[in-house]
């Protein structure tokens, strides 16, 4: 009987999030919100590992980090309450409100000739 305890905990750590599987890209930059916008400000992430800071649109400062239930592409937002989901390239971020953030890579540079 004691096997069946120590199977299942061996299974429990054999899939859970290790800190290589959580967040993958790195998310800092400047966003532009392009739905669903309280303001007009460009939106900044600063992110040092798991450790997220954002500023959103509106110019309202929050903390965040990789959510618990799915670490590799959703960020949990603690001053909203809510969790938002990123894209593999780190090029949009929805959040479950519904307003999305395109990241802004500023102008082309110009071409050479």
């Amino acid at each position: 009987m004691r096997r069946i305890p120590l199977g299942i905990a061996a299974m429990t750590m054999a899939i859970a999030p290790t800190p290589l599987s959580a967040q993958s890209i790195n998310l800092t930059g400047i966003y532009k919100c392009v739905q669903m916008c309280r303001g007009n400000l460009p939106a900044h992430i600063t992110q040092n590992g798991t450790e997220i800071n954002l500023v959103t649109e509106a110019g309202q400062p929050s903390r965040a980090w990789p959510d618990w239930y799915w670490p590799a592409n959703r960020i949990w937002i603690d001053a909203f309450n809510q969790s938002a989901v990123y894209s593999p390239d780190g090029m949009l971020i929805q959040f479950d409100s519904g307003t999305i953030w395109q990241r802004d890579l500023g102008p082309l540079p110009p071409r050479r000739r």
